[in-house]
């Protein structure tokens, strides 16, 4: 039967600022558009595929989808480029186009990429020799929605009361993590996790379970770090998260970043077609593959859908990048797949674009690469799960939604969730949000188990957090561990708590309530950054003592620092060793010092690091300023 349709063109990944998201989105940039009958998006059939009838070759952009943007690549997968010839590519209104096919770095294909972009709503015709046989086929070009002026989120400073400041990291205010519940898994690692949007300093953020910083970058004015992760990159753990504008739309505009343990950053990937990485999904895969969420607001004629005639639609892709050249290699798109009518919110009748499905996870499956597994994907707007087949990238099943393939058992219906994976015994976990509008009363971490012979869908588990009682309007995640606990993530409501497989809560802590993060995992992190440790010193107020602070940013096995001073460089003698106490540590040597430096220590004495050495300042020096 189906629900009520809710009022929420906005339900974005942030229901932060619903109010002012919807605001912002409806004005200038809005009113800018055309008042004239948007172009015809919502395709008559759905039965899209990626693959080649009589090749094992799949394409982008699919055959006949209306989707493409102008900024295209032709990716050809499933053969290799040296079997690709005669390629041409001729647009209905832009003509015939030049270009070059570049190769896959792993093999196994290549896109040809024009020379010069198409033009908005024409037909392109494509056809070329793949391995002596001649193939073709047709797509559309889009109309893109412009966002260049599009609103952000606001980015009020935070209360002083949420952060802690740092005599060695002039200017940071990072946000302070509260541990609740202490820590009952240690196996488990630190935390990673980010701040915004919302209020306060921005950035990655890594803490012990007992709450000390461990690393923050913090980014400049206008950027946001979302998703930050851990990931294997080239055999070795990497961090990888997100950085760019966050929309009020409800998405993000930027790359995606992977670090190496000293920090040091070792791949950037953008989305490619003329599209930017978005915030929610960035997963590597083998073979220097990685899968990124892109979303494409293009304008529509949501008439058929009760909607606006001069209207636009967010449509939301999937994009499988080589890393190494930046090409697509594969493509997916929500609106070939997928009815605008089983969106779980209306279509509007303004010129706001319409985020009627709103994916925010890619779980790969099998392998890394598409050809090796299949997708499973979530999408908030729909209240379901899908699971892609690889290649074609048709939908296999669904889970939840309008159109279930599994009879939902009882607690297994989600929504807004966020986060979907499906678990190596083929349970299904979801963050169920459940809000935005309220549907549950609390939000929920759940694994549920699949029936592919009666189609039943059954709860296995459901974690909620009870004291207090969460509802997160956005954002959140479920990690499963390896032992069997579960990492749960709230998102919008930023606290995070650990639950053993008999419910039992092994770990519980929170960022201050008034800020948020997208996701928040476990790890046992090991970073020894580039950079040098920070050394800060002044004399005290009699001009008689010397007070050293030092720190590290991003390093872990830091047992003790010892400091050194003198009267010249070079001519430094030990003074003290003393237990590194936090993220920033300090000290008072009895005497007065024109020059110090310190060491990080490990548990057994080792040198791990040494600063540069510093100029002791005078003790009004180092007093606030009054401005």
């Amino acid at each position: 039967m189906r629900r009520n349709r809710y009022i929420a063109p906005l339900v974005g990944v942030l229901g932060l600022i619903v109010a002012a998201a919807v605001s912002g989105c409806g004005s200038t940039t809005a009113r800018k558009a055309s008042a004239a009958t948007s172009p015809a998006c919502l395709p008559s059939t759905l039965d899209h595929s990626a693959s080649l009838p009589g090749t094992d070759v799949d394409v982008s952009p699919e055959p006949e989808t209306d989707t493409a943007n102008p900024h295209t690549q032709i990716s050809f997968l499933g053969t290799s480029v040296a079997s690709i010839s005669g390629v041409s590519v001729v647009g209905s209104q832009s003509g015939s186009h030049a270009g070059r096919v570049e190769a896959y770095s792993q093999g196994g294909g290549g896109s040809f990429v024009p020379d010069k972009p198409f033009d908005a709503g024409e037909r392109v015709s494509v056809s070329a020799v793949l391995a002596g046989k001649r193939i073709s086929f047709g797509f559309r070009i889009d109309t893109p929605y412009p966002t260049a002026g599009a609103a952000e989120f606001g980015n009020p400073r935070a209360a002083p009361a949420d952060y802690e400041s740092f005599d060695t990291m002039p200017g940071v205010q990072a946000p302070i993590l509260s541990v609740t519940v202490p820590d009952h898994d240690p196996a488990a690692g630190d935390v990673l996790t980010t701040n915004g949007p919302g209020p306060g300093q921005y950035g990655p953020l890594i803490y012990t379970p007992q709450g000390q910083l461990v690393w923050f970058e913090k980014l400049p004015a206008g950027e946001t770090a979302e998703d930050l992760n851990e990931q294997t990159y080239e055999g070795r753990r990497v961090l990888t998260w997100w950085r760019g504008r966050v929309l009020a739309l409800g998405f993000g505009q930027g790359e995606d970043l992977v670090m190496s343990s000293s920090y040091r950053t070792i791949a950037r990937i953008h989305g490619g077609n003329g599209l930017k990485a978005d915030l929610h999904e960035f997963q590597i895969a083998p073979h220097d593959v990685a899968y990124i969420t892109a979303y494409n607001p293009i304008r529509c004629n949501l008439q058929a859908v009760k909607g606006a005639a001069d209207g636009a639609i967010v449509d939301t892709a999937i994009q499988e990048i080589d890393v190494k050249t930046g090409l697509v290699r594969w493509e997916w798109h929500s609106l070939d797949h997928v009815p605008a009518e089983q969106s779980e919110t209306e279509a509007p009748k303004t010129t706001t674009p319409w985020d009627w499905f709103h994916l925010n996870s890619i779980d790969v499956e099998g392998g890394g690469s598409h050809q090796s597994g299949d997708l499973f994907i979530s999408a908030r707007s729909t209240w379901a799960g899908y699971q892609l087949e690889a290649g074609t990238g048709r939908i296999l099943w669904r889970l939840g939604g309008l159109k279930s393939s599994f009879k939902m058992g009882p607690g297994t219906e989600t929504a807004w969730q966020h986060d979907g994976r499906i678990l190596a015994d083929g349970d299904v976990t979801f963050f169920d949000d459940g809000s935005n509008p309220p549907i549950h009363s609390q939000s929920r971490a759940v694994r549920i188990a699949l029936d592919f012979k009666t189609h039943e869908a059954r709860l296995v588990s459901a974690f909620t957090h009870s004291n207090p009682p969460l509802l997160a309007a956005s954002q959140g995640n479920m990690q499963t561990l390896s032992d069997g606990n579960t990492v749960v993530g709230y998102g919008g409501v930023p606290a995070i708590s650990e639950y053993s497989s008999s419910g039992g809560l092994l770990f519980d802590a929170n960022l201050p309530f008034d800020m948020s993060f997208y996701r928040a995992f476990r790890f046992p992190w090991s970073g020894r950054p580039q950079a040098p440790p920070a050394v800060v010193a002044d004399l005290n107020n009699t001009a008689e003592e010397t007070i050293v602070h030092m720190s590290w940013n991003g390093a872990t096995g830091v047992s003790s620092w010892r400091v050194l001073a003198g009267k010249r460089a070079g001519a430094l003698t030990a003074q003290a060793t003393i237990h590194a106490s936090g993220f920033e540590s300090s000290t008072t040597l009895p005497r007065k010092y024109p020059r110090v430096a310190v060491q990080a220590l490990d548990s057994a004495g080792r040198v791990l690091g040494t600063s540069a050495t510093a100029k002791v300042t005078s003790y009004a020096a180092s007093l606030p300023s009054s401005g």
